[in-house]
């Protein structure tokens, strides 16, 4: 299966690496293994800012982590240089800013982790934890980080 050509039948275009906001890389590879920092949630080319159990509802967190994930496979993409290469998806960490009330975190990572299953199919699925933080930078609803081994 390629992974362009599912990319494109979900008619999903990858975008270009974010440029860093703070003193780290967005990438680092270590032997087979790629790990992403973390992608905060973005809507219409802005910070997704809200809180879930507050002014966000699960089904817009899940649909923030869907598009963390896209964020997330140009990263990967620019990292590797072919998603062809990518043997797994081996972990995803969720961080969803919530009320201490909500307790749906797993519902809104699901946004990113059925994403890379439809892409990258047996490959994509994947180790995972979703926590409920208080804030996120600059007030985001999601940030996700990924690891992925290569070939």
């Amino acid at each position: 299966m390629d992974i362009y050509a599912k990319l494109a039948e979900l008619n999903i275009k990858l975008p270009e690496v974010a440029t860093p906001a703070a003193a780290y890389v967005p990438f680092v590879q270590t032997g087979h293994l790629v790990f992403l920092s973390g992608h905060i949630a973005k809507k219409n080319g802005a910070v997704w800012v809200g809180q879930l159990g507050k002014n966000i509802t699960t089904e817009q967190g899940k649909a923030a982590a869907r598009a963390i994930a896209i964020d997330l496979m140009g990263t990967l993409h620019a990292a590797v240089g072919d998603l062809n290469r990518v043997k797994r998806i081996v972990k995803l960490m969720a961080l969803v800013n919530s009320t201490a009330e909500f307790t749906e975190q797993h519902l809104v990572t699901n946004g990113a982790s059925e994403l890379l299953g439809q892409v990258f199919g047996d490959k994509g699925a994947h180790a995972r934890s979703a926590f409920g933080v208080a804030q996120i930078p600059l007030g985001a609803c999601v940030e996700i980080e990924l690891i992925a081994e290569v070939d």
